[in-house]
């Protein structure tokens, strides 16, 4: 059996093993010649030994980086600065070459064109760990909700539904240009879209079995070009019935906590790298953010502290509008110095199915700001009165008969229910101080571009 190198990296004994892998370099030395081979399991290279003798030893000598290689061999202790394995091959196959043209060789190369070769980028040492970390961090996500009883739901990627209430949708159909006509019907009977979020559908769920997650893609048609957007990245999304707006900043906070714990602990190799090659300050912020409580603060208090700041910000702050990433990044990195939750937002600032409070002004809505980035999550009480519903429908243009199925959730056994959302790529842009969310996704769909 084919042993990963991160397993034999830290093996405590010697031992005959299999290894397959990508050559990352080679040098040859008189009767010699050094692999050193990574199949993606972990950061580090394994160095490979092939001498005259072994089997395959023509092939490894004319091999080049980015060759993938298949070798048996004995795990021995190295004599080598730096390492603690070194595998003495006893036969070598070389499984498919790489010709000259192969474009990741062992010099530096920047994001931007490693985003053009996106189906080797994973290859590399900084695309490797960002999506190791990735995976582990969709596993913690899981974790986290399975350990407290929450039940995962698969809401729908096509829906009639747009739950945010700004119209940049895309629509799914099987019309041709120029159709739409009467005789011509749509595939569902009716526009459709793919899901801008699953909250409207985790609420039904909700409202049944008490505390339900989505973890899936979602999809927005904004044509922004910036680093932190993509018109399809993924979201998480936990709803729960029986919970006002302190339980919802509550579990917001944990979670957030518990995904910076869990890299901490999991990722260290991973996190080494980022805070050496991309942001220095990366472990001593997110240890910051694992150890100290979050702020929090109302909305108004919030606006009060920043108009007070004497800063000259590039979009001023306008009360009742919503904060700006510049805003956020001010509360957390240089005001308070923690993480923030800023509460109580202007109701004209937010979706119609936040919970309006008692002032009739404001609603019961959360961010959650973190060094670095900003908001992170966003979330809010949702409105389970009926006829506040129906007002707020009524004042922000959403039609009661496309809507029928989430006002029937007020008509029969209404609770108080509340839940956030979270942008997957968001957090990982978080975690590894990676600044453009192209870089966090594997396949990044931006304005302008759907390659790969």
């Amino acid at each position: 059996m084919i042993t990963f190198i991160k397993h034999a990296l830290s093996a405590s004994a010697e031992a005959d093993i299999e290894i397959a892998g990508w050559i990352r370099s080679r040098r040859d030395a008189k009767d010699f010649s050094f692999l050193e081979v990574n199949d993606g399991s972990c950061l580090r290279n394994l160095q490979v030994i092939v001498d005259q003798e072994v089997p395959g030893y023509e092939q490894a000598l004319h091999a080049t980086t980015g060759s993938s290689v298949r070798v048996t061999g004995r795990l021995l202790a190295s004599p080598a600065a730096g390492q603690k394995w070194e595998l003495r091959a006893a036969h070598v196959e070389i499984v498919g070459g790489a010709d000259a043209t192969y474009p990741l060789q062992k010099k530096g190369h920047s994001v931007e064109f490693l985003r053009t070769i996106a189906h080797l980028r994973p290859r590399s040492n900084l695309f490797g760990a960002v999506f190791r970390l990735r995976s582990r961090l969709a596993y913690a996500v899981h974790q986290f909700f399975q350990e407290r009883d929450f039940v995962y739901v698969q809401t729908p990627i096509i829906t009639a539904s747009d739950c945010e209430g700004a119209g940049e949708l895309f629509r799914v159909t099987t019309l041709r240009p120029g159709g739409d006509k009467a005789d011509e019907p749509d595939f569902f009977g009716k526009a459709t879209y793919l899901t801008v979020s699953g909250q409207l559908e985790a609420e039904t769920f909700a409202c049944a079995l008490s505390k339900v997650y989505t973890f899936g893609p979602t999809f927005r048609a904004e044509n922004s070009n910036t680093s932190r957007h993509a018109a399809e990245f993924w979201m998480i999304e936990p709803e729960m019935a029986f919970c006002d707006l302190q339980g919802d900043m509550d579990l917001a906070e944990e979670f957030v906590k518990a995904m910076v714990r869990h890299a901490l602990e999991h990722c260290a190799d991973e996190l080494g790298l980022f805070t050496k090659f991309v942001d220095k300050g990366l472990i001593e912020r997110l240890s910051l953010v694992a150890e100290r409580p979050f702020q929090r603060l109302a909305y108004a208090d919030a606006v009060a502290i920043l108009n007070a700041s004497g800063r000259s910000f590039e979009y001023p702050v306008t009360d009742g509008q919503s904060l700006q990433s510049e805003h956020e990044r001010f509360l957390t990195e240089e005001h308070f110095r923690v993480p923030v939750t800023v509460f109580d937002y202007p109701m004209q600032a937010k979706p119609f199915y936040m919970r309006v409070n008692d002032d009739g002004r404001t609603v019961a809505a959360m961010d959650v700001l973190v060094p670095g980035i900003g908001e992170i999550i966003g979330g809010s009480q949702r409105e389970e009165r009926l006829s506040v519903l129906q007002d707020n429908m009524r004042s922000h243009g959403v039609s009661e008969e496309d809507y029928w199925w989430y006002l029937d959730l007020r008509r029969f056994g209404t609770v108080p229910h509340a839940g956030f959302g979270l942008g997957f790529e968001r957090l990982l842009m978080f975690l590894t101080g990676v600044s453009n969310i192209r870089d966090v996704i594997p396949f990044a769909r931006t304005p302008g571009n759907a390659e790969f």
